[in-house]
């Protein structure tokens, strides 16, 4: 056990904080929920209506909408484009090991990079690609999450409810998401810049702490 922890204690803390944070939020969301639908009129629901209405759906799926689609963009551009001193950045100076050809070779090499051809093709651009789904399925689910939220008030206040192409032009719906993105791209910014000039000892996502302000990458 102290082994497993010691190999994988980053993902562990993360995925306990997730659960802990994802409780918190069904929790909190499930009172808040029941005392806005009452109020307007409607009945309570039990816990497992909740966790299928479009209020949980809704305030999940933005958020992780917004966390993957930041990720997506920063694994893209960070191959183009480069910021001077930034350790969040390529040094385009100098070679760097991820632009190294994979050599099927190489002892331990994932098994796509021995086979090759698609496979290789697919796996060269697998972390992109796994970012840029996981992002579409979350904008989908926000969106009819949203859009049964918003249908739920409608009809408790006895107004007739959209459709799903009416709703796609709803300011509801896009102010949600713009909301979350423009959060999401203030912290790359943020990092990106920071890190130019600050440092943190001992973490892989700072320089080390008596390198130069103009050293580009970690």
């Amino acid at each position: 056990m102290k082994r497993f922890f010691r190999n994988n204690g980053l993902s562990v803390v993360f995925l306990l904080l997730f659960l802990l944070s994802i409780a918190g939020q069904i929790y909190f969301g499930f009172s808040e929920f029941n005392k806005e639908v009452t109020e307007d009129g409607g009945r309570a629901v039990n816990l497992a209506s909740y966790l299928t209405s479009g209020h949980f759906l809704q305030s999940t799926f933005e958020n992780w909408e917004s966390e993957f689609l930041q990720m997506a963009l920063f694994i893209v551009l960070t191959i183009f484009l480069q910021q001077k001193g930034s350790s969040e950045s390529k040094d385009f100076d100098k070679g760097e090991d991820v632009d190294r050809e994979p050599d099927p070779k190489r002892k331990d090499a994932p098994w796509p990079v021995k086979k090759g051809g698609f496979a290789l093709e697919i796996y060269n651009h697998s972390l992109t690609i796994a970012f840029t789904v996981l992002f579409l399925i979350s904008f989908v689910l926000h969106f009819f999450g949203s859009l049964e939220d918003e249908n739920l008030k409608l009809s408790l206040k006895g107004e007739p409810i959209e459709t799903a192409s009416q709703y796609l032009s709803d300011t509801r719906f896009w102010f949600e998401s713009f909301q979350n993105w423009q959060s999401e791209f203030l912290s790359v910014f943020a990092i990106v810049m920071l890190s130019i000039f600050l440092r943190q000892k001992g973490s892989p996502q700072s320089k080390p702490v008596d390198a130069p302000n103009a050293q580009t990458g970690e």
